[in-house]
Protein backbone atom coordinates (compact mmCIF):
# COMPACT_ATOMS: atom_id res chain seq x y z
CA UNK A 1 0.00 0.00 0.00
CA UNK A 2 1.19 3.54 -0.80
CA UNK A 3 1.45 5.50 2.20
CA UNK A 4 -1.35 8.24 2.57
CA UNK A 5 1.90 10.79 2.89
CA UNK A 6 3.44 9.81 -0.92
CA UNK A 7 -0.66 10.54 -1.77
CA UNK A 8 -0.39 14.12 -0.86
CA UNK A 9 3.36 14.56 -1.94
CA UNK A 10 1.00 13.64 -5.43
CA UNK A 11 -1.52 16.01 -5.17
CA UNK A 12 0.88 18.40 -3.75
CA UNK A 13 3.05 18.35 -6.95
CA UNK A 14 0.15 19.30 -9.10
CA UNK A 15 -0.98 22.13 -7.32
CA UNK A 16 2.08 24.62 -6.97
CA UNK A 17 2.30 27.83 -8.40
CA UNK A 18 -0.69 27.05 -10.77
CA UNK A 19 -3.02 29.69 -12.23
CA UNK A 20 -6.93 29.42 -11.86
CA UNK A 21 -8.45 27.11 -14.03
CA UNK A 22 -10.82 30.51 -15.07
CA UNK A 23 -7.26 32.42 -15.77
CA UNK A 24 -6.49 29.41 -18.41
CA UNK A 25 -6.53 29.85 -22.03
CA UNK A 26 -4.52 26.79 -23.31
CA UNK A 27 -6.04 22.87 -23.56
CA UNK A 28 -8.48 22.93 -21.20
CA UNK A 29 -10.44 25.95 -22.58
CA UNK A 30 -9.20 24.65 -26.45
CA UNK A 31 -11.35 21.12 -25.28
CA UNK A 32 -13.90 22.53 -23.73
CA UNK A 33 -14.89 25.19 -26.53
CA UNK A 34 -14.66 22.33 -29.05
CA UNK A 35 -16.17 19.41 -27.47
CA UNK A 36 -13.10 17.32 -28.15
CA UNK A 37 -9.70 16.16 -27.20
CA UNK A 38 -7.30 14.67 -29.82
CA UNK A 39 -4.83 11.65 -27.86
CA UNK A 40 -2.13 10.74 -29.71
CA UNK A 41 -1.39 7.45 -29.40
CA UNK A 42 1.17 4.61 -30.58
CA UNK A 43 0.30 1.56 -32.74
CA UNK A 44 3.20 -1.16 -31.16
CA UNK A 45 4.13 0.70 -27.99
CA UNK A 46 4.21 -2.90 -26.13
CA UNK A 47 1.24 -2.77 -23.59
CA UNK A 48 1.63 1.07 -23.14
CA UNK A 49 -0.36 2.16 -26.21
CA UNK A 50 -1.20 -0.40 -29.29
CA UNK A 51 -3.58 -1.17 -31.96
CA UNK A 52 -6.60 -3.30 -31.86
CA UNK A 53 -7.86 -2.58 -34.99
CA UNK A 54 -10.52 -0.48 -36.77
CA UNK A 55 -9.02 2.56 -35.61
CA UNK A 56 -9.44 1.90 -31.78
CA UNK A 57 -6.36 1.69 -29.49
CA UNK A 58 -5.53 0.39 -26.45
CA UNK A 59 -2.93 -0.24 -23.48
CA UNK A 60 -1.61 1.05 -19.81
CA UNK A 61 -0.71 4.79 -21.11
CA UNK A 62 -3.81 4.83 -23.18
CA UNK A 63 -6.48 3.89 -20.90
CA UNK A 64 -5.01 6.42 -18.17
CA UNK A 65 -5.23 9.21 -20.67
CA UNK A 66 -9.03 8.33 -21.05
CA UNK A 67 -9.57 8.27 -17.49
CA UNK A 68 -7.87 11.73 -16.97
CA UNK A 69 -9.70 13.11 -19.87
CA UNK A 70 -13.22 11.83 -17.93
CA UNK A 71 -12.06 13.50 -15.00
CA UNK A 72 -10.97 16.85 -17.22
CA UNK A 73 -14.94 16.08 -18.55
CA UNK A 74 -16.20 16.66 -15.02
CA UNK A 75 -13.99 19.50 -14.21
CA UNK A 76 -15.64 21.42 -16.87
CA UNK A 77 -18.44 20.57 -16.60
CA UNK A 78 -19.10 18.78 -19.72
CA UNK A 79 -22.17 16.77 -20.89
CA UNK A 80 -20.13 15.07 -23.47
CA UNK A 81 -16.42 15.16 -24.41
CA UNK A 82 -15.70 13.12 -28.11
CA UNK A 83 -12.62 11.66 -27.52
CA UNK A 84 -10.51 11.27 -30.89
CA UNK A 85 -7.56 8.71 -31.53
CA UNK A 86 -4.35 10.33 -33.84
CA UNK A 87 -1.63 7.49 -34.11
CA UNK A 88 1.53 9.18 -33.77
CA UNK A 89 5.27 8.19 -34.70
CA UNK A 90 8.57 8.74 -32.51
CA UNK A 91 9.33 10.69 -35.51
CA UNK A 92 6.30 13.60 -35.80
CA UNK A 93 4.69 12.99 -31.79
CA UNK A 94 6.20 15.94 -30.84
CA UNK A 95 5.10 18.61 -33.36
CA UNK A 96 2.04 17.18 -33.27
CA UNK A 97 1.85 18.30 -29.98
CA UNK A 98 3.74 21.53 -30.72
CA UNK A 99 1.03 22.44 -33.45
CA UNK A 100 -1.88 21.23 -31.22
CA UNK A 101 -2.96 18.68 -33.56
CA UNK A 102 -3.04 15.97 -30.37
CA UNK A 103 -3.82 17.96 -27.14
CA UNK A 104 -2.00 14.70 -24.70
CA UNK A 105 0.47 11.69 -25.53
CA UNK A 106 -0.34 8.52 -24.47
CA UNK A 107 2.67 6.53 -26.36
CA UNK A 108 6.27 5.35 -25.09
CA UNK A 109 7.78 9.04 -25.22
CA UNK A 110 11.20 9.04 -22.70
CA UNK A 111 10.83 12.22 -20.89
CA UNK A 112 14.73 13.96 -21.05
CA UNK A 113 15.65 17.57 -20.84
CA UNK A 114 15.94 18.10 -24.60
CA UNK A 115 12.22 17.12 -24.78
CA UNK A 116 11.30 19.10 -22.34
CA UNK A 117 12.47 22.04 -23.79
CA UNK A 118 9.76 21.34 -26.08
CA UNK A 119 7.00 20.01 -24.63
CA UNK A 120 5.91 19.13 -20.64
CA UNK A 121 5.20 15.66 -19.14
CA UNK A 122 2.67 14.47 -16.35
CA UNK A 123 4.19 12.52 -13.72
CA UNK A 124 6.02 9.55 -14.58
CA UNK A 125 4.06 6.60 -14.47
CA UNK A 126 6.33 3.77 -15.93
CA UNK A 127 10.21 3.55 -16.09
CA UNK A 128 11.46 1.56 -18.75
CA UNK A 129 14.89 -0.48 -19.04
CA UNK A 130 16.19 -0.34 -22.74
CA UNK A 131 17.27 -3.97 -23.89
CA UNK A 132 18.05 -6.19 -26.74
CA UNK A 133 16.11 -8.52 -28.09
CA UNK A 134 17.48 -11.21 -30.84
CA UNK A 135 16.41 -14.69 -32.01
CA UNK A 136 16.56 -17.48 -29.44
CA UNK A 137 18.33 -19.53 -31.52
CA UNK A 138 21.56 -16.81 -32.89
CA UNK A 139 24.30 -17.27 -29.70
CA UNK A 140 23.84 -13.62 -29.22
CA UNK A 141 24.33 -12.88 -25.17
CA UNK A 142 25.89 -9.36 -24.83
CA UNK A 143 26.36 -5.87 -26.54
CA UNK A 144 29.99 -7.42 -27.72
CA UNK A 145 28.61 -9.42 -30.00
CA UNK A 146 26.79 -7.11 -31.96
CA UNK A 147 30.07 -6.36 -33.71
CA UNK A 148 29.31 -6.79 -37.52
CA UNK A 149 25.75 -7.17 -37.10
CA UNK A 150 22.91 -5.39 -38.04
CA UNK A 151 21.03 -4.18 -35.14
CA UNK A 152 17.12 -2.63 -35.83
CA UNK A 153 16.01 0.40 -33.71
CA UNK A 154 12.94 2.95 -34.59
CA UNK A 155 13.60 5.79 -36.41
CA UNK A 156 13.40 8.58 -34.19
CA UNK A 157 14.21 7.52 -30.91
CA UNK A 158 17.09 7.47 -28.68
CA UNK A 159 17.94 3.78 -27.71
CA UNK A 160 20.83 3.10 -30.26
CA UNK A 161 22.46 6.02 -29.07
CA UNK A 162 22.48 4.56 -25.72
CA UNK A 163 23.97 1.45 -26.58
CA UNK A 164 26.62 3.27 -28.70
CA UNK A 165 27.39 5.23 -25.50
CA UNK A 166 26.99 1.99 -23.11
CA UNK A 167 30.99 1.09 -21.54
CA UNK A 168 30.58 -2.23 -22.88
CA UNK A 169 30.45 -1.19 -26.55
CA UNK A 170 33.71 0.30 -26.68
CA UNK A 171 35.27 -0.98 -30.34
CA UNK A 172 32.21 -2.37 -31.63
CA UNK A 173 31.17 -1.79 -35.03
CA UNK A 174 27.58 -2.54 -35.94
CA UNK A 175 25.19 -1.15 -38.55
CA UNK A 176 21.66 0.16 -37.89
CA UNK A 177 18.86 -0.74 -39.55
CA UNK A 178 15.98 1.39 -39.04
CA UNK A 179 12.18 0.50 -38.61
CA UNK A 180 9.44 3.37 -39.24
CA UNK A 181 7.73 2.19 -36.06
CA UNK A 182 8.24 -0.50 -33.32
CA UNK A 183 6.06 -3.27 -35.53
CA UNK A 184 8.66 -2.45 -38.61
CA UNK A 185 11.61 -2.41 -36.28
CA UNK A 186 10.59 -5.95 -35.21
CA UNK A 187 9.64 -7.05 -38.71
CA UNK A 188 13.14 -6.74 -39.27
CA UNK A 189 14.19 -8.73 -36.33
CA UNK A 190 11.78 -11.18 -37.48
CA UNK A 191 12.43 -11.12 -40.94
CA UNK A 192 16.47 -12.19 -40.31
CA UNK A 193 17.53 -8.26 -41.93
CA UNK A 194 18.18 -7.36 -38.28
CA UNK A 195 20.41 -9.68 -35.63
CA UNK A 196 19.26 -7.92 -32.88
CA UNK A 197 16.63 -4.95 -32.16
CA UNK A 198 17.55 -2.43 -29.42
CA UNK A 199 14.07 -0.83 -27.51
CA UNK A 200 12.19 -0.15 -24.57
CA UNK A 201 12.17 -3.52 -22.27
CA UNK A 202 8.30 -3.43 -22.68
CA UNK A 203 7.90 -2.74 -26.37
CA UNK A 204 10.39 -5.36 -26.92
CA UNK A 205 8.28 -7.92 -24.71
CA UNK A 206 4.98 -7.05 -26.24
CA UNK A 207 6.17 -7.33 -29.90
CA UNK A 208 7.85 -10.65 -28.86
CA UNK A 209 4.36 -11.93 -26.79
CA UNK A 210 2.55 -10.75 -30.24
CA UNK A 211 4.87 -12.50 -32.92
CA UNK A 212 3.69 -15.94 -34.70
CA UNK A 213 6.23 -17.89 -32.48
CA UNK A 214 7.48 -15.89 -28.74
CA UNK A 215 9.49 -18.80 -27.84
CA UNK A 216 11.85 -17.57 -31.15
CA UNK A 217 13.01 -14.42 -29.33
CA UNK A 218 14.43 -13.70 -26.27
CA UNK A 219 15.68 -10.17 -24.31
CA UNK A 220 19.40 -10.24 -23.67
CA UNK A 221 22.45 -7.99 -22.65
CA UNK A 222 23.49 -5.27 -20.20
CA UNK A 223 21.02 -2.56 -19.29
CA UNK A 224 21.50 0.08 -21.69
CA UNK A 225 19.45 2.96 -19.67
CA UNK A 226 16.37 3.41 -17.45
CA UNK A 227 13.83 5.96 -18.76
CA UNK A 228 11.42 7.68 -17.42
CA UNK A 229 8.09 7.26 -20.12
CA UNK A 230 5.36 9.76 -19.33
CA UNK A 231 2.29 11.09 -20.76
CA UNK A 232 3.30 14.24 -23.02
CA UNK A 233 1.62 17.36 -23.01
CA UNK A 234 2.23 20.81 -24.31
CA UNK A 235 4.68 23.19 -23.07
CA UNK A 236 3.79 26.63 -20.46
CA UNK A 237 0.72 24.68 -20.07
CA UNK A 238 -0.03 24.50 -16.33
CA UNK A 239 -3.64 23.99 -15.69
CA UNK A 240 -3.73 21.18 -17.71
CA UNK A 241 -0.62 19.65 -16.51
CA UNK A 242 -2.13 19.69 -13.11
CA UNK A 243 -5.37 18.46 -14.06
CA UNK A 244 -3.40 15.18 -15.02
CA UNK A 245 -1.47 14.83 -12.59
CA UNK A 246 -4.30 15.08 -10.20
CA UNK A 247 -6.49 12.15 -12.25
CA UNK A 248 -3.06 10.13 -11.95
CA UNK A 249 -3.28 10.93 -8.02
CA UNK A 250 -6.35 9.78 -7.67
CA UNK A 251 -5.90 6.20 -9.14
CA UNK A 252 -2.48 5.80 -7.17
CA UNK A 253 -4.60 6.63 -4.36
CA UNK A 254 -7.70 4.24 -5.24
CA UNK A 255 -5.25 1.85 -6.51
CA UNK A 256 -6.32 1.80 -9.61
CA UNK A 257 -3.02 2.53 -10.66
CA UNK A 258 -1.60 -0.74 -10.00
CA UNK A 259 -4.70 -2.50 -11.23
CA UNK A 260 -4.93 -1.41 -14.50
CA UNK A 261 -1.02 -1.78 -15.02
CA UNK A 262 -1.76 -5.42 -13.83
CA UNK A 263 -4.37 -5.29 -16.61
CA UNK A 264 -2.15 -4.84 -19.84
CA UNK A 265 1.20 -6.24 -18.46
CA UNK A 266 -0.24 -9.28 -16.85
CA UNK A 267 -3.28 -10.62 -17.84
CA UNK A 268 -4.07 -11.59 -21.49
CA UNK A 269 -4.63 -8.74 -23.78
CA UNK A 270 -6.24 -7.97 -27.23
CA UNK A 271 -5.75 -8.91 -29.91
CA UNK A 272 -4.10 -12.20 -29.77
CA UNK A 273 -5.39 -12.41 -26.42
CA UNK A 274 -1.57 -12.73 -25.24
CA UNK A 275 0.11 -12.41 -21.52
CA UNK A 276 2.73 -9.81 -21.88
CA UNK A 277 4.11 -10.79 -18.63
CA UNK A 278 5.87 -8.01 -17.47
CA UNK A 279 5.37 -7.01 -13.55
CA UNK A 280 5.65 -3.73 -12.29
CA UNK A 281 9.35 -3.36 -11.40
CA UNK A 282 10.51 -1.78 -8.07
CA UNK A 283 11.40 1.45 -10.26
CA UNK A 284 8.03 1.92 -11.88
CA UNK A 285 6.35 1.30 -8.36
CA UNK A 286 8.77 4.18 -6.63
CA UNK A 287 7.47 6.64 -9.31
CA UNK A 288 3.95 6.07 -8.07
CA UNK A 289 4.80 6.31 -4.75
CA UNK A 290 7.33 9.11 -5.02
CA UNK A 291 5.73 11.76 -7.80
CA UNK A 292 7.51 13.41 -10.05
CA UNK A 293 8.27 15.01 -13.24
CA UNK A 294 12.23 14.38 -13.73
CA UNK A 295 14.08 14.10 -16.96
CA UNK A 296 15.87 10.92 -17.69
CA UNK A 297 19.48 12.33 -17.09
CA UNK A 298 18.16 12.92 -13.08
CA UNK A 299 18.07 8.47 -12.98
CA UNK A 300 21.60 8.26 -14.16
CA UNK A 301 22.33 10.29 -11.57
CA UNK A 302 24.60 8.37 -8.81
Amino acid sequence: MIRRATVVAFIALTTLSLPALAQDAGTLKKIKDSGAATMGVRESSGGLSFTVGDGKFAGFHVELCQRALADVQKQLGMARLEIKYQPVTSQNRIPLMQNGTIDIECGSTTNNAARQKDVSFAATTFVEEVRIAVKANSGITTIGQLNGKNVATTTGTTSVQHLRKHERATGVDFKEVFGKDHADSFLLLESGRADAFVMDGQILAGNIAKSKNPADFKIVGEVLSVEPISIMLRKDDPAFKKAVDSSLAAMVKSGEMARIYDKWFMQPIPPTNTRIGLPASDATKAAWANPNDKPMEDYAKK
